[in-house]
C-alpha cells in the first residue's frame, strides 16, 4: 500500500468553498482510495493507495474529481508520506537548535520551479522574514505572524510560476505523525 498526503488549498476559509471533511473523505473512497482520514478542515487528507501512482497527476485527478462533486475548482498537490519527512529532515530553518516551530511555514508547491525562477527569487530579501526553496518546497521562516508576512503563497506562485499552497510547521509535523511509521 502506498501512502500520500493531498494538500487542498483554500477551502473553508472565510465561509468560500465549503466542503465537509466527511464529504472529502467519501469522495476519495468513491476513488478506490483507502486508510483515509483528514486532519483539521483547511484540508489535508492522508490515504492511501494500492496503485504506486505519480503524485503529480493523483493532485490533477483529485483536483477533477473535487470540481465535479462540488462544483468548484480546488488546487490539490499530493506528496508521498516519505517525501513530506524528507521534507521535514530537509527544512533548514529547523535545524538549528533555537527554532521556533510557532515561526515556520512548508509551502508545498505543485512541481520544482524552473531554474530561471529561482534565480530571480533569490534574489529577494524580505527581511527579516526568510525563505529557502528546496525541491518542491519553498521552507519559511517568518519573524512574526504569517499573516503580516509577505512570503505568501501568492508570492511564491507569481515568482515561481507554479500552483502553492502552506502549513504551518505544527499542521506538517502532526501530518508525519499521523502517518505513523
Amino acid at each position: 500500500m502506498n501512502q500520500y498526503i493531498a494538500i487542498l488549498r483554500g477551502i473553508n476559509v472565510g465561509g468560500n468553498r465549503k466542503i465537509k471533511m466527511a464529504d472529502l473523505k467519501a469522495l476519495f473512497a468513491e476513488l478506490d482510495f483507502t486508510e483515509i482520514s483528514t486532519y483539521i478542515q483547511s484540508g489535508n487528507v492522508l490515504f492511501s493507495s494500492a496503485k504506486g501512482e505519480d503524485t503529480l497527476a493523483l493532485g490533477d485527478k483529485l483536483e477533477q474529481a473535487i470540481a465535479d462533486t462540488f462544483g468548484f475548482d480546488v488546487p490539490v498537490i499530493v506528496r508521498t508520506v516519505e517525501e513530506l519527512r524528507q521534507a521535514v529532515a530537509t527544512n533548514p530553518f529547523y535545524a538549528s537548535p533555537d527554532s521556533d516551530i510557532e515561526r515556520l511555514h512548508l509551502t508545498f508547491l505543485k512541481t520544482a520551479p524552473a531554474p530561471a525562477q529561482l534565480d530571480v527569487i533569490n534574489q529577494i530579501n524580505h527581511s527579516p522574514d526568510k525563505f529557502n526553496v528546496i525541491g518542491n518546497h519553498a521552507f519559511v521562516y517568518c519573524s512574526g505572524r504569517y499573516s503580516e508576512s509577505k512570503l505568501t503563497n501568492s508570492f511564491f506562485e507569481k515568482k515561481l510560476k507554479v500552483p502553492a499552497t502552506t502549513r504551518n510547521w505544527k499542521t506538517v509535523l502532526k501530518l508525519v505523525d499521523l502517518a505513523g511509521n
